[in-house]
């Protein structure tokens, strides 16, 4: 008889370890507490207008390519894939932005405008970045975080040095132009942590961004969801929604036994978790978490975010599907979230216009943008300073690109930290996870496997191998793995 598995939540980890194991043979049930599939990663739509309410960047393509190639198919089996050309804009003050180029040649010669000499020294960086890509990405990252000795290999050996430098002194060493800097320290925001405090290894992100893309699934990123979720259907996978755990119920031998979903007792052999770790170990008895309180406060978190979807009346002017504003100072912004934690006075944000690639997504002649502020977690959140922060941002949206776009907004709905502990159960109303530092790197992280309860496994953000929707489906594969390998 094949061993039930019961998947809590029901984002990219979720996903990706249920088709897996539903190809091994276990009988699996995803339980969503919400009443749409995705997680994360779900969709709001309003009068004809569609956007991502969870992530807008579809980056690392060969990681979502080798999931499905896993089951025989590729992503074009179930969506439309467009690569940005341009990739993204980046705007620094009034008529000052560089729009960055769909392809290296490009971009070399963008540099070389901006600072002679800097293509030699960017073409050096992402000769690095590659090769730390392909050790990342092809032998680093689908290791399960159990030892040290996972990250011991002549590759990293070669390059410890780089896991204590950091990505600010490497991209500084030999670029001056402070935009140029801003440009390359930018994807490693993705990670979760500051430049400052990001070893230089991972410097594999530039890669990422200048080397392999950015990519647009046709209808948005939700549509990867519903192409997962198709996948997983094909596979036998159940999926139920409005199915809130209220509590993982295990046996006198501590091993999982049932969950308590929507207060009727569920039997399971074993549990996998891919909601909020933290919150995942509230469900279960004190004596069995093997996480303390002290141990989640002292942890560095990714940030938090404010967002804003905006419907408008017309089309928007002078930006680029992805817009970056990077029009104040990000250290004293950065310090605002990790360091000395309030709302930010003068904070970056950026907006993405996804019906200028796509125009499913906005009625004809308007534009639909989604708007991020990074912030803290756990910061006190309120309809006041939600509309405080809308009207910052909005009037030097305005400013930098010469146009007025406060009357054509017909509608906007905002989501902030008080959003992302309501629907996700998110520890202090994280958007991202664990920050990818060097202590909380590989081993360090929260472990896949509970060392207290039998059969109960996690999967996601805050454990291997961090934030981001390709670690996501791979955090699934691990997680799948690791239960397959113990015949759980």
């Amino acid at each position: 008889m094949n061993r039930s598995v019961h998947i809590i939540g029901s984002g990219f980890s979720s996903l990706s370890a249920a088709s897996y194991l539903a190809k091994a043979g276990y009988k699996v049930t995803v339980l969503e507490k919400n009443d749409t599939l995705g997680g994360r990663a779900r969709q709001y739509k309003n009068m004809g207008f569609t956007f991502d309410i969870g992530p807008t960047w579809y980056w690392m393509p060969d990681v979502f390519e080798k999931f499905f190639a896993d089951f025989g198919k590729k992503p074009n089996d179930f969506y439309q894939l467009d690569r940005l050309k341009p990739g993204y804009q980046v705007y620094f003050d009034v008529n000052d932005s560089i729009t960055v180029p769909g392809n290296l040649d490009a971009i070399y010669k963008i540099f070389e405008d901006e600072e002679k000499g800097s293509s030699k020294h960017l073409k050096s960086f992402l000769a690095s970045a590659r090769e730390n890509y392909d050790i990342a990405v092809k032998k680093m990252v689908y290791k399960p975080g159990i030892s040290p000795l996972e990250l011991v290999s002549k590759e990293t050996i070669a390059r410890v040095s780089q896991f204590f430098s950091t990505i600010r002194k490497d991209v500084r060493k030999n670029i001056k132009s402070n935009k140029l800097i801003q440009i390359l320290e930018f994807p490693v925001l993705f990670l979760g942590a500051k430049p400052s405090n990001t070893p230089a290894f991972y410097n594999f992100m530039n890669y990422a961004d200048f080397g392999l893309g950015t990519w647009h699934p046709k209808g948005g990123m939700y549509k990867v969801v519903e192409g997962m979720v198709s996948l997983a259907k094909s596979l036998g996978v159940e999926f139920v929604t409005n199915a809130a755990v209220d509590k993982i119920v295990t046996d006198s031998n501590n091993a999982v036994k049932a969950l308590q979903v929507n207060g009727e007792e569920i039997a399971t052999d074993l549990v996998l978790s891919g909601a909020d770790y933290h919150h995942t170990e509230q469900l279960l008895d004190n004596n069995l978490r093997q996480y303390s309180e002290k141990y989640w406060s002292k942890k560095t978190f990714a940030p938090s975010s404010l967002l804003f979807y905006v419907g408008f009346d017309k089309k928007i002017k002078n930006v680029c599907h992805h817009t970056l504003f990077f029009d104040t100072d990000f250290d004293i912004h950065a310090k605002d979230i990790y360091d000395t934690p309030k709302w930010p006075k003068n904070p970056l944000f950026y907006a993405s216009f996804s019906s200028i690639t796509d125009d499913s997504l906005a009625p004809e002649g308007k534009e639909a943008g989604t708007f991020l502020i990074p912030l803290a977690p756990g910061l006190e959140d309120t309809e006041e300073l939600r509309e405080k922060y809308f009207n910052k941002i909005l009037e030097r949206l305005e400013k930098l690109t010469g146009q007025d776009v406060r009357k054509s907004i017909i509608f906007k709905k905002s989501f902030c930290v008080n959003d992302f502990i309501k629907e996700y159960n998110s520890y202090k109303g994280n958007a991202y996870g664990l920050a990818n530092i060097l202590m909380q790197t590989a081993f360090l992280r929260p472990k896949i496997k509970s060392k207290k309860v039998k059969n109960l496994y996690f999967t996601g953000q805050l454990t291997v191998p961090g934030p981001g929707v390709p670690p996501a489906l791979i955090s699934g594969k691990i997680a799948s793995d690791l239960i397959i390998k113990n015949k759980s």
